[in-house]
């Protein structure tokens, strides 16, 4: 359990630093963002891929198909709708929408995989669901009443940031549930191996979209300055550091942690990710979060801490009490 609640605190620790690059990079469009990302997260599991290569040989047809699906929703399309709803929300709303993903995920896997990993108590989970969602909250109402202060806030734009923020949601709803399934299913694969085939199966993906993305501008007489931007060295420099932080080593440590944790737990444990994303958005503007935003975050973390003393109880249990 302790091991587990480490690999995910990590992972949390290294996604948090997406959040930052559309921020850092608004002038680029989010599908090179997205596209940036993953090549340079493909790249670096080349080399990681040639040392487990005899490992990854052991992949089945089917076990590269499931990587190629993961890699598509789980980096590109997530990817293409975080950064969007960034640049057109800013980073507080899309952050804490993606915050609720720890409540969404375990309500999820607690109807779907009960009879796997056995079924949290719905009444003794509530508490710990509850003080997330209310410290969701509480972080958002201040973003909320810094947007009505905002005169020139462009509340259409605001929204759409909204709705692909959903959309990101959605995506990572689906990829957490679908990976744990695999891992589950294979208990003697190592989490490292199949982190790298994740980011094998993204580089031809990525590849293609750079050169689409490439093509479409040059052919539709775009003013954007590709390959590389405006800003080469910043672009080549962030993609790298969360192609190798955020891609690969949160990958790896995220499925050392879907291993260890049943799935309704590790789901709840995106919430570093919140953390992790708000605290280095603070740092980035350069200011201090307010009360109200500490009280969100201090909730937070003490739904994270009741929901690790909930204990699964077995489905098989259940019936023979019945």
């Amino acid at each position: 359990m302790l091991a587990g609640v480490l690999y995910a605190l990590v992972a949390g620790l290294m996604w948090g630093l997406v959040f930052l690059a559309p921020q850092m990079l608004p002038e680029y469009p989010a599908a090179l963002l997205s596209v940036g990302r993953y090549l340079a997260f493909g790249l670096i599991a080349l080399p990681l891929a040639w040392f487990d290569r005899a490992a990854l040989r052991q992949l089945s047809r089917s076990d590269w198909l499931e990587a190629l699906k993961l890699a598509a929703v789980g980096n590109l399309l997530y990817y293409l709708c975080l950064a969007s709803a960034i640049q057109r929300a800013g980073g507080p709303l899309p952050t804490m929408l993606i915050g609720t993903l720890p409540v969404v995920i375990a309500i999820c896997a607690n109807l779907r995989d009960h009879r796997r990993d056995g079924r949290l108590p719905w009444l003794r989970l509530l508490p710990s669901l509850l003080l997330i969602a209310i410290g969701i909250g509480c972080v958002n109402s201040v973003e909320l009443d810094a947007l009505r202060r905002d005169t020139g806030a462009d509340l259409g734009r605001y929204l759409g940031g909204a709705v692909l923020a959903c959309l990101a949601v959605a995506c990572w709803t689906w990829y957490p549930l679908r990976n744990a399934d695999w891992l589950r299913d294979h208990p003697g694969r190592s989490p490292r191996t199949w982190a790298t085939a994740q980011g094998v199966a993204t580089l031809p993906l990525a590849l293609v979209g750079f050169v689409l993305l490439w093509l479409g501008n040059s052919l539709g007489g775009g003013e954007f300055a590709m390959p590389l931007g405006p800003q080469p060295a910043r672009f080549l420099l962030l993609m790298a550091a969360i192609g190798l932080f955020a891609s690969w080593l949160g990958t790896l440590c995220w499925n050392e942690a879907s291993q260890r944790l049943p799935t309704a737990l590790v789901g709840q444990l995106i919430v570093f990710e919140t953390l992790a994303a708000l605290s280095y958005a603070f740092v980035w503007r350069g200011e201090a979060p307010l009360p109200l935003t500490l009280l969100g975050v201090a909730l937070l973390v003490a739904g994270v801490l009741w929901a690790l003393r909930v204990r699964p109880e077995p489905v098989a249990a259940e019936g023979h009490a019945g």
